[in-house]
C-alpha cells in the first residue's frame, strides 16, 4: 500500500495594517501583513494545520518582519 503524506502551503491571507508605522522608514500606512498556514496532507487533502507562517512587508522601504520582530503596535492591528 502506497501512502502519500506531506505539507503543503495553505491560501495567504493578506491585510493592510493602517495607522501602524514602519520601524524602519517611519511611514504609516504602508504595512501589510501576511498570514498562511502549513497544513499536513494526506493523499493532497490538508488533515490538520502544522503552524502558520506570519510576516508583514513595508510597500515603502521593502523591510519584512517575521512574526518575532512585530512590534505590539502590528500585533494589535493584526488581531484586531
Amino acid at each position: 500500500m502506497i501512502l502519500f503524506f506531506g505539507s503543503r502551503p495553505g491560501k495567504k491571507e493578506t491585510k493592510v495594517l493602517t495607522n501602524v508605522m514602519c520601524p524602519h522608514c517611519n511611514q504609516t500606512g504602508s504595512l501589510t501583513a501576511v498570514v498562511q498556514p502549513n497544513y499536513a496532507h494526506l493523499f493532497w487533502i490538508p488533515i490538520f494545520t502544522i503552524n502558520n507562517v506570519r510576516y508583514a512587508e513595508c510597500s515603502h522601504c521593502k523591510k519584512v518582519y517575521y512574526k518575532e520582530e512585530f512590534t505590539v503596535e502590528m500585533e494589535r492591528a493584526l488581531s484586531s
